[in-house]
């Protein structure tokens, strides 16, 4: 497990401003919504993530510090206490016949030899441990990715737990709730529990880093003439003004419409792409149509695409 002052770039005596502004900085850099695709900056992102949540809390900190917890949080491997050797084979000729030692209580042995095997450890009792994190996963709504909303995970053993999605979640983002995994031993502090989000697919909308994509279709009149219409963001209905003599595919902005601002990043915006719909076509338009004077443009439009696909003739080299 990487150690997660290495990750950040921070000496151990680093202060917590110092943490924090050496995560924001490299979180900028690898952030999922700013590397589209990229694998490694989103596994950079996570891992950088995970080394900022445990210094930022000064009792995982000291935890890590002191050997306790590896880089991932977990419990560090220990030496084992004399209890695994007197239990092994090498400790049975110490034993009676009933495998206990002979003459000698656990207490016994743990005052005699407890010190070669737990250098440092407290005379009052077995050393803290902290509990196991646990692993759970959890879909979310586009929307609720997007805007942020808290949504209760029932657990396998019955209980529930709010879990807080933040503005701006994306697929495979990891949340750490403190002190809701297993339960501590000998007054360690009790594990986290991990979260992974997936995210559900919205009807209408798509995402691309932090703008939003939507595909509006309009009818014919509106993108000729012009019009105001009401368009779905995913923060509500607003007003959108479709130019005159809008063809399909034109590209229209709404800006902060997006993904909202989280982490660093500005609010992204509303991408509508206008898709014309014919609809029924009344017997005056039909008529109108079948003036061919009206469609010169468009065949001029086509022969010169004729043209252009024409295969050229190789000159003559001689």
């Amino acid at each position: 497990m990487a150690d997660p002052y290495e990750t950040l770039g921070v000496p151990k005596t680093a202060s917590q401003d110092d943490i924090r502004a050496a995560y924001r900085r490299l979180a900028k850099k690898f952030h999922p919504d700013l590397n589209p695709g990229n694998a490694k900056a989103e596994e950079r992102f996570k891992t950088l993530s995970a080394a900022n949540e445990l210094l930022s809390d000064p009792a995982k900190r000291d935890q890590f510090d002191r050997g306790e917890i590896d880089g991932g949080g977990q419990p560090a491997a220990h030496q084992p206490s004399y209890r695994s050797y007197a239990d092994g084979e090498s400790g049975r000729r110490y034993g009676g016949e009933d495998g206990a030692s002979a003459g000698w209580s656990p207490d016994d042995l743990e005052a005699m030899f407890g010190s070669m095997f737990h250098r440092g450890a407290s005379k009052a009792g077995p050393r803290p441990r902290s509990g196991e994190d646990r692993h759970y996963g959890l879909t979310a709504s586009f929307l609720d990715a997007v805007n942020g909303a808290t949504r209760r995970l029932t657990l396998p053993d019955g209980r529930t737990l709010d879990v807080k999605i933040p503005p701006g979640t994306i697929g495979g983002q990891i949340l750490r709730l403190r002190g809701q995994g297993d339960g501590g031993r000998n007054g360690g502090p009790d594990g986290d529990a991990l979260i992974e989000i997936s995210i559900s697919p919205h009807d209408y909308f798509t995402r691309d880093g932090q703008d939003i994509a939507l595909e509006l279709p309009v009818d014919l009149a509106d993108a000729v003439l012009g019009a105001s219409i009401d368009v779905m963001t995913p923060k509500g209905s607003v007003r959108l003004k479709v130019p005159k003599h809008s063809e399909s595919g034109t590209l229209l902005r709404l800006r902060g419409r997006g993904v909202p601002a989280h982490g660093g990043l500005a609010a992204g915006d509303l991408l509508v792409r206008l898709r014309v719909m014919l609809g029924p076509v009344d017997p005056e338009l039909e008529k109108f149509l079948g003036d061919r004077a009206a469609l010169n443009l468009a065949e001029q439009d086509r022969a010169a695409l004729k043209r252009d696909e024409q295969p050229k003739q190789a000159e003559d080299a001689s």
